[in-house]
């Protein structure tokens, strides 16, 4: 019974149908009416549960993609796939489950790019690139845990605002353009590794690694 759950379940519950009415209604209380009373839920507690506004609505939202992405790769379907196959995997997946409320996604993309909304669009960024992250197998505790998640959620950030406006079938330009930009993190992450490993791990001298390079070790 709906009148038993608590103000985050109601949350999750409404998240889908509310980006369903915001794509025509905009993230306004109208939507958090009309999503309530197709789920029905009591009017007055679906307010209460969305009290901070648009934003609370947005997030709920893609906290309800970051949940349905689960669901659609769970652990044993990634198992297989190298790193760069995973984090494409989930990045498209969340593009699938994002495309039939595209209007709805725009019009939250435009309600967090307010200068008094900066902060909490980089914390949504930040939990996104978590989630895959964690999906796809890493637990990194030291700066690397940081700059992963930092990184991708730059290339998630990209991606989407190519996607509001692709109208390729199937996406296919948002997807080639995804695939290229992690093609250029991977080989950044390569170069850094490469550079890290000068010296046998010490400390990397610029002035020693610019030598190696005119002057390669026999």
């Amino acid at each position: 019974m709906t009148q038993d759950l608590t103000l985050d379940e109601i949350r999750a519950l409404l998240a889908p149908a509310l980006a369903r009415n915001a794509a025509f209604d905009g993230w306004r209380k109208e939507s958090v009416a009309m999503a309530a009373a197709d789920r029905q839920v009591d009017a007055d507690v679906a307010q209460l549960a969305f009290a901070d506004g648009p934003v609370d609505m947005i997030d709920a939202w893609f906290a309800s993609i970051d949940a349905a992405m689960i669901d659609a790769l769970p652990p044993e379907m990634l198992a297989t796939l190298s790193i760069r196959k995973k984090i494409i995997a989930l990045v498209e997946a969340r593009l699938t489950l994002l495309a039939p409320d595209r209007e709805a996604l725009r019009r939250a993309i435009a309600i967090l790019s307010f200068p008094t909304n900066t902060a909490r669009a980089a914390r949504l960024g930040w939990r996104a690139a978590d989630v895959m992250w964690r999906a796809a197998g890493d637990s990194a505790t030291d700066l690397a845990h940081y700059t992963k998640r930092m990184t991708l959620a730059g290339v998630y950030a990209a991606t989407l605002l190519v996607f509001l406006d692709d109208e390729s079938e199937g996406h296919a330009d948002t997807r080639a353009f995804l695939a290229r930009r992690i093609e250029g993190v991977m080989r950044f992450e390569k170069f850094k590794a490469q550079v890290k490993g000068v010296g046998g791990g010490e400390t990397l001298s610029l002035a020693r690694f610019v030598g190696r390079l005119r002057y390669p070790a026999i």
